[in-house]
């Protein structure tokens, strides 16, 4: 136990005396986390809760495109926009802002589109209306038919604009289109068979709703933030970036000889590892807290969300102190297996990034293609960042965690035993 003591102590002097070694353990953890998260809160947010600038050239001026205009300024997140300098907007115009990345989106309405859609609605009302009254007139048919031509509404995207923004304007625009093509037919039916007391008590208001409800395993409904999303992301990548100096402080005192004498001691390799591996996990805990306090008084501040711990405080250290032990096995083992910083430092900094990547830090996993999602698996910081969503945003209990505990645990076990044996290994060559 003594012999342990010393190791710790030994591991805080060097770590207190390594001012790099500190900020890349405390600062770039605080920095990652504060930067990451503002620049994705916005993003973050459903895109109707931005209001979005967008150019509208109407080139029908009928009573359709009037309709569309009206519509758009009750979408909350497009603010349309027909002229500019007090000068109306031309197709071309609008092309080269959205190609200049002026504005993200311009929307074209082309000419005889009220028209046409008058048309299309005449023939479909004149064709029921026969068939209901058992006649055909195939000369009116024939002239409405004659007088169909399809229309289409260009869309001008900026190209750097998300698939996830372009599909939900796609969709607000054709709902818009849709709606006030029911509303023409409905019209137009009154029109035909005359303003019936039947047809003004029909319901036209929409029958399906829609409402948005987030389950948790607690049966809470919770509403997720950027906050929770990518505090237990980022600090886990923090945590797991630990083993970059953990593993360049073994190669540092291979190189420096450091190792050979403390091998002419009776002390034995799993208590000089034991002392690393403590003093790092301590290290792991305290960045963990930083962060903790970090969500909980300073993003208010810079205009986040402020973190919800809930009352699973006492689980989210039980996975940091998981996902520790697993960061603290790994660079234990990268530091035992390689003999030079050169093999070290670009191969820890890679596998890092690595696991982040497939491990969901940067992508979601259900996002991912489904061989990468096999793939995730096998990442510890996919365990770890599942237990911590467990925690902050399905507000699980200890069963629900304990399978992501145990194989982080697990890896840590595992890592350490190779470490071991390798080195005993090598030392009786």
């Amino acid at each position: 136990m003594h012999r342990l003591l010393a190791s710790i102590k030994k591991e805080f002097l060097l770590l207190l005396r390594d001012p790099g070694g500190l900020v890349i353990l405390f600062l770039m953890p605080i920095v990652l986390v504060i930067t990451i998260t503002l620049i994705q809160d916005a993003t973050f947010k459903s895109v109707t809760s931005n209001s979005i600038e967008i150019l509208l050239v109407d080139k029908d001026k009928g009573k359709l495109s009037n309709e569309i205009q009206k519509s758009f300024v009750d979408i909350e997140f497009l603010e349309p926009i027909s002229e500019i300098d007090n000068i109306a907007l031309t197709e071309e115009k609008a092309s080269q802002l959205v190609a200049s990345g002026d504005y993200q989106l311009a929307v074209i309405i082309p000419e005889g589109l009220s028209s046409e859609l008058q048309n299309q609605i005449d023939k479909n009302i004149n064709k029921i209306l026969e068939e209901f009254e058992g006649s055909k007139d195939s000369l009116k048919l024939d002239e409405v038919q004659g007088k169909l031509s399809n229309k289409v509404v260009k869309l001008y995207f900026d190209p750097i604009t998300q698939e996830t923004f372009r599909s939900s304007v796609i969709f607000a625009v054709d709902k818009l289109v849709a709606s006030i093509e029911t509303k023409s037919i409905y019209e137009a039916f009154e029109k035909e068979l005359g303003e019936s007391e039947s047809l003004k008590s029909f319901n036209r208001d929409n029958f399906v709703r829609y409402e948005q409800i987030n389950p948790s395993l607690s049966g809470e409904s919770i509403i997720p933030n950027s906050v929770q999303h990518n505090i237990p992301a980022w600090t886990l990548f923090a945590i797991f970036f630990m083993i970059l100096p953990l593993s360049l402080n073994l190669v540092h005192e291979k190189g420096q000889g450091t190792f050979v004498r403390l091998q002419t001691t009776p002390i034995s390799y799993a208590t000089i590892i034991g002392g690393k591996a403590f003093l790092f996990l301590l290290v792991s805990l305290l960045q963990f807290t930083l962060i903790l306090l970090l969500g909980i008084f300073m993003f208010p501040k810079l205009g986040l969300p402020i973190l919800d711990l809930g009352d699973n405080l006492g689980l989210l250290y039980l996975v940091a102190l998981a996902s520790g032990l697993a960061a603290v096995g790994l660079g234990i083992l990268l530091g035992t297996v390689f003999n030079s910083h050169e093999q070290a430092a670009p191969f820890g900094a890679v596998l890092v990034v690595l696991l982040a990547a497939i491990g969901g830090v940067w992508v979601p996993v259900f996002a991912m293609p489904e061989t990468m999602q096999i793939i995730a698996k096998i990442s510890p910081m996919n365990w770890g960042l599942e237990a911590f969503y467990d925690c902050f945003l399905r507000k699980g209990n200890l069963e629900d965690i304990l399978p992501e505990i145990g194989l982080l645990i697990g890896f840590f076990i595992s890592t350490i035993v190779i470490a071991i044996l390798y080195y005993e290994k090598k030392k009786a060559v």
